[in-house]
Order: C-alpha cells, then structure tokens, then sequence
C-alpha cells in the first residue's frame, strides 16, 4: 500500500503530509488513522510504547473517549530524506467539561511507500478556561482559511 507523498520530502511535500496527518486525527476515526501506519509502526507517545496498528487503534479509541471534542493543528517544524518534526497544539475537554490545550512535538519517519514506521511524541497539558479556547471551528476538518499555530502566537 502506497500512502503519497512519499519520501523524500521537499517543503511542499512536508507540509501536505503534515495536513494529512491532521486531518485524519481530527477524523477521531481510529481505524481511519491507523492506516497512516505501517503494520509494525513503533509509538512513544508521552510515557507509552506502543507497536502496530491494532495497538495504535486501541490506543486512539481510548484517547478520543478522554479527550472529547478534540481538535487539532500541525506544523512543520523540520524535514529530511524521509523524517519529519512536527509541533501541534490539540484543545479537548475531560467528561468533567474541564477544558485543556496540549502542546507538543511528534519526530516521524517514513517508509518508502509513505506509511509512518516510527512515532516519537512529546506532550504537556495546559488547563484553560473554555473563554481561552482558540480552535472552534466546527468538529472534524480544520477550516483551510482558519489561522495555524504561528498565525494564533502559538
């Protein structure tokens, strides 16, 4: 299976990728992001290690059960040959309705066929009042006019 665009990647190609990847996460579709994967794919994600698709399925369909009304955006931090560093910021709220913004960092790197064999994943949580929230558009894909991180100060 082939996922375009493939490595290596240029600034374009990066970037689209990149909007790949947050559109599936904002699909909150575990079996739909799975796929982004290779069979065998490797995750650190904060203090977890993860490896194959039916453990990252399982692992989204938890999170999205937490982490409720997400929404997400990526940007290209660097790329190379086949590696991309992203930043995100991700805004969710807990069954409470106690609202966060989680900030981190992915490192990803991709086979030849453009599937994500390795996952590397930094996240810190930020509590916010519901007044502070900057993502609102409506759940699922982000807006093309809707501004990204550094357009938001973030």
């Amino acid at each position: 299976m082939s996922r375009p665009p493939l490595p290596p990647f240029t600034a374009e190609t990066a970037a689209e990728k990149a909007r790949m990847a947050e559109d599936g996460w904002n699909s909150r579709d575990p079996a739909r992001v799975a796929l982004a994967y290779t069979e065998d794919s490797r995750w650190r994600n904060r203090s977890e290690f993860l490896q194959g698709r039916p453990a990252i399925e399982a692992f989204l369909t938890l999170k999205w059960q937490r982490e409720q009304d997400y929404r997400l955006i990526k940007e290209v931090w660097s790329f190379s040959g086949n590696r991309i560093a992203v930043r995100f910021a991700y805004e969710w709220h807990d069954a409470e309705g106690a609202w966060f913004r989680s900030y981190g960092n992915e490192n990803w790197e991709f086979n030849a066929e453009g599937l994500m064999r390795l996952r590397i994943a930094s996240i810190n949580d930020l509590a916010i009042m519901e007044s502070e929230r900057k993502f609102l558009w409506p759940l699922g894909r982000r807006p093309d006019g809707h501004p990204g991180l550094s357009d938001l100060g973030l």
